[in-house]
This record gives C-alpha cells, sequence and structure tokens, in this order.
C-alpha cells in the first residue's frame, strides 16, 4: 500500500522558516522524481518543487531563492525548506509522486503575524 504521509506545516510569522517532511512507503522511493504542490483557499493546486531521480530540481518562479527541495533516499523521505516565508505562502501543501498519482493528505501552511 502506497502512502506518502507529510508533516511540519504550522502557523509562522512572515520572514520565517518551515521544514517540511514527506514519508513515502509502498513503492521504489528512489526511482521516482517527487513533487511538492500547494492550493491556497479559492486558488488552483500549483507545483512549488520537483526533485529528480538523480536529484535535479524545478521551483516555481514564486519561491525561486527561498525554498529548496531535497531527498533523502536511504529515509524515503522527501523534504522541502521553506525560508523568508509570505503572506502568500499560505497554503495547504502536498507531496506528491506523479507516475502513479500518489498524493499525500496535505499539511497546512499559515504565514501570518
Amino acid at each position: 500500500q502506497v502512502r506518502l504521509v507529510e508533516s511540519g506545516g504550522g502557523l509562522v510569522q512572515p520572514g520565517g522558516s518551515l521544514r517540511l517532511s514527506c514519508a513515502a512507503s509502498g513503492f521504489t522511493f528512489r526511482n521516482y522524481a517527487m513533487s511538492w504542490y500547494r492550493q491556497a483557499p479559492g486558488k488552483e493546486r500549483e507545483l512549488v518543487a520537483r526533485i529528480t531521480r538523480p536529484g535535479s530540481t524545478i521551483y516555481a518562479d514564486s519561491v525561486k531563492g527561498r525554498f529548496t527541495i531535497s531527498r533523502d533516499n536511504a529515509k524515503n523521505t522527501v523534504y522541502l525548506q521553506m525560508n523568508s516565508l509570505k503572506s502568500e505562502d499560505t497554503a495547504v501543501y502536498y507531496c506528491a509522486q506523479l507516475a502513479f498519482n500518489y498524493w499525500g493528505q496535505g499539511t497546512q501552511v499559515t504565514v501570518s503575524s
């Protein structure tokens, strides 16, 4: 059974940092690209960052220079380090493995003073 379990969300002030984690199980993690998406209230889900099997990364323009995606294949975990957070980063963040359309349940990130 495939599972993607996100953690690390919460409430943070503007300018603060959070690190999201996504623990994967049920498939050979190291063989697949992994992605982080987010969905803000009233908006469509959007790609935040993706890391390929060899470790290449892509980012949405809105988070370049502030967010970093990484993976630890030994722990079957993908991370999203989020720095210099802004109110517009407020959303539910989802981990995804798109090859088989696997999605986590999401973790809420709220950036507010």
